[in-house]
């Protein structure tokens, strides 16, 4: 269950001092090959930390031999120094994967900073310590091992309460089986374009960068672009997709886009699962959508609703303001002829009441909304979760 599943790959995470909690805080994934193919989606702010501005550079070359990730300091808005510290962070995991540090082995070929991606996660305006972070590193590296997939993926969560991990199993077309694994963190901050999360996805299948930017463009879009817990954007989103090709499997688009997307996709409601405060996980499908974007519009109206999420909070089937978000996008839709369901209750018919909103129970923990538009044939979903008072409590003392 982790990004060590397909071979190839090694991974360690360790504790650097990053965290004043003494966790693990510095993280380390390597690709052996034979390929090293790579692709990322980073977000959309345009305010961006120092390791996005490094990575998206980086990933030009359609190619990564490894990633280099720390939680406890985002890296951002740290000036010219942040900058050089992401910098001198690729050139260190390049130097030792040339064989110029102590670990366990030395990889065959030369290793630049240009090869090595930069993640950070933690909090806006601080600056990692230097020494701390390269010693972690260095620490990492000496780590590395074929089972410490699991160990990464405890050294990257800030306000996470557990690990998310995922794996998924393929074959192409002559038969020969190739894996997908991943691992996430993230809790809050979660919206679109990504959201606050850092996420290795890694395969053996033997494909190019073309083919691996193409699967994860699909997978994200569906996924982790559709994910919406709180409205707010990050500063440091990554999304990275590494191929070894060590399997020898050489799955199409197609087939690898499936793979990758599942994996994406049981990590996105991992990370919904997991998100600060909540004790509501929200499905709003919309259907009888005249396009694939209004459909996202209008379910994306409803997942930023505070108004909706406060009242599933307080286990309120308040269909009137499923209604009202619904109005404010620009979709094609009749306004008096709109259906609503909560939990499969059909509590609005033709715009008007239906079954008795008194029926619904939100007591359990996950909620599905459906909205019938009744304008075409297309569908699409948005996840988010309520808003809690211990939301607002662990955001209002976040940097305290």
């Amino acid at each position: 269950m982790t990004v060590t599943a397909a071979q190839g790959f090694r991974a360690a995470g360790v504790a650097a001092g990053l965290k004043s909690t003494g966790a693990p805080d510095v993280a380390l994934v390597v690709n052996d090959g034979p390929s090293s193919a790579a692709a990322a989606v980073f977000t959309s702010n345009r305010c961006r930390a120092n390791p996005v501005l490094w990575s998206a550079e980086a990933i030009k070359t359609g190619s990564a031999r490894a990633v280099v990730l720390n939680s406890g300091g985002a890296n951002c808005y740290t000036g010219a120094e942040g900058f050089q510290l992401t910098h001198a962070t690729a050139e260190l995991v390049g130097e030792l994967l040339s064989g110029g540090g102590s670990g366990p082995r030395a990889e065959d070929g030369p290793v630049g900073a240009i090869d090595v991606q930069v993640c950070s996660t933690g909090l806006i305006g601080l600056l990692n310590d230097r020494d701390d972070l390269l010693a972690g590193v260095r620490a990492a590296h000496a780590e590395l091992s074929d089972d410490g997939g699991a160990a990464a993926a405890a050294a990257i969560m800030t306000t996470d309460t557990v690990s998310k991990q995922s794996v998924a199993e393929g074959t192409d077309a002559a038969g020969r089986a190739f894996t997908v694994g991943g691992m996430a963190k993230g809790a809050g901050m979660l919206a679109p374009a990504l959201a606050t999360m850092l996420v290795v996805v890694t395969t053996d299948a033997d494909v190019d960068a073309a083919t691996l930017d193409a699967a994860l463009r699909r997978a994200t879009r569906v996924t982790f672009d559709r994910l919406d817990s709180d409205g707010c954007q990050s500063t440091n989103d990554t999304v990275l997709l590494m191929a070894s090709g060590a399997s020898g499997a050489s799955p199409t688009v197609d087939e690898l886009a499936e793979h990758v997307t599942a994996v994406c996709h049981d990590l996105a409601l991992q990370l919904l699962a997991d998100a600060e405060g909540a004790d509501h996980e929200i499905s709003i499908e919309v259907r009888g959508a005249a396009s694939e974007d209004d459909a996202v519009e209008v379910a994306r109206s409803v997942a930023r609703s505070n108004l909706f999420k406060a009242a599933v909070f307080g286990k309120d089937p308040n269909w009137g303001r499923v209604l009202a978000s619904v109005g404010t996008t620009s979709a094609t839709f009749d306004p008096a002829d709109l259906d609503v369901a909560l939990n499969g209750v059909w509590v609005c018919r033709d715009s008007g009441p239906g079954e008795p909103a008194t029926s619904v129970s939100l007591e359990d923990r996950a909620v599905s909304v459906t909205i019938d538009l009744k304008s075409g044939s297309e569908t699409a979903t948005v996840w988010t979760n309520d808003l809690t008072h211990a939301y607002v409590h662990e955001n209002s003392a976040y940097s305290s």
